[in-house]
């Protein structure tokens, strides 16, 4: 989950979505979307474990450029 800190700008927008289509066809992009009050955003990613997931997604430039802050949650999918 990324929620936009006061440090978001809208340059990062173009990086973030380019970032998300590299992990896509790496096959680790489940699915991606923004929340409609305009306070971030989330996406389901797929990773060996929660090591790896947060390694992962701390390359985003929305996270490098302090632009939001990510949480990573590990899901287990059970059907």
């Amino acid at each position: 989950m990324a929620m936009r800190t006061p440090r978001f700008d809208d340059s990062v927008i173009v990086p973030h979505r380019d970032w998300l289509a590299g992990v896509r066809e790496r096959g680790q992009l489940v699915e991606s979307g923004k929340f409609t009050d305009g306070s971030g955003g989330a996406y389901v990613i797929t990773a060996e474990n929660l090591a790896a997931a947060q390694d992962l997604v701390h390359t985003d430039p929305i996270h490098t450029t302090g632009a939001s802050e990510l949480t990573v949650h590990e899901w287990e999918i059970t059907g």
